[in-house]
């Protein structure tokens, strides 16, 4: 993949990119490519994070290309953010111009990090998903490669999506397993049928408040070490 393509060469990189993406088996893989894919696509970006932003703008960071983002967004997480994070509950962009003129960026500028490009990924009444590319000069991020950034996080977010859908699906499936053994050895313990012994197993859910499917996690790991 050519490193910060234009014209054609950036929508065959888009194309790659998506692949790549929808290659991925986990959200947390779609988050890993897509920081790295970030910093070959993005004109200028030399790091990329992802992190997830609360309503009370605590931050916490889910994926880094290297340690400099990692030092960078670590010395926020929990704590309060400055206006920057601020504007991507109403607006999909916002940008650091230069961090040593930016009141507030100190963070930045102490680990050499003048320039900081941050796109909305997701966003919910509670939690924003962003990334962010940072490059070491400041100004890099123009007009250009904002509308890179922003096509590039559009084929994030479907593939994350997509990934999410996938980690549901398979999560549901092993529940479903779950809860079908855990209401088979309720059976052959107590001599019941299976809709006794998956309403035996919904009461005792109910009884100590927990989940139904750890309760079945637990019913199955104790009959299987026994």
């Amino acid at each position: 993949m050519p490193r910060f393509p234009v014209g054609f060469e950036l929508a065959e990189a888009l194309t790659v990119a998506s692949q790549q993406l929808h290659e991925t088996l986990t959200p947390h893989s779609t988050l890993r490519t897509a920081v790295r894919l970030a910093v070959h696509l993005m004109p200028g970006a030399e790091h990329a994070g992802i992190s997830e932003i609360d309503r009370g703008n605590k931050l916490r960071t889910l994926a880094w290309t290297d340690e400099v983002v990692r030092s960078a967004e670590a010395r926020h997480e929990g704590r309060e953010q400055p206006g920057h994070w601020e504007q991507l509950w109403t607006s999909p962009v916002a940008r650091i111009a230069d961090s040593e003129a930016d009141g507030g960026w100190d963070v930045l500028s102490a680990l050499g990090l003048r320039s900081a490009l941050s796109l909305r990924l997701r966003a919910d009444r509670r939690r924003l998903t962003v990334l962010t590319a940072y490059a070491r000069k400041p100004g890099v991020f123009d007009e250009d490669a904002t509308r890179i950034g922003r096509l590039f996080t559009a084929h994030v977010s479907i593939a994350l999506d997509s990934a999410t859908v996938r980690e549901q699906l398979t999560e549901a499936m092993h529940t479903r397993d779950l809860i079908g053994q855990a209401t088979g050895i309720l059976m052959e313990r107590q001599g019941i049928d299976a809709a006794a012994a998956f309403e035996s197993l919904v009461r005792a859910s109910q009884r100590e408040n927990v989940k139904l499917r750890d309760l079945a996690r637990r019913i199955v790991g104790a009959h299987n070490t026994a």
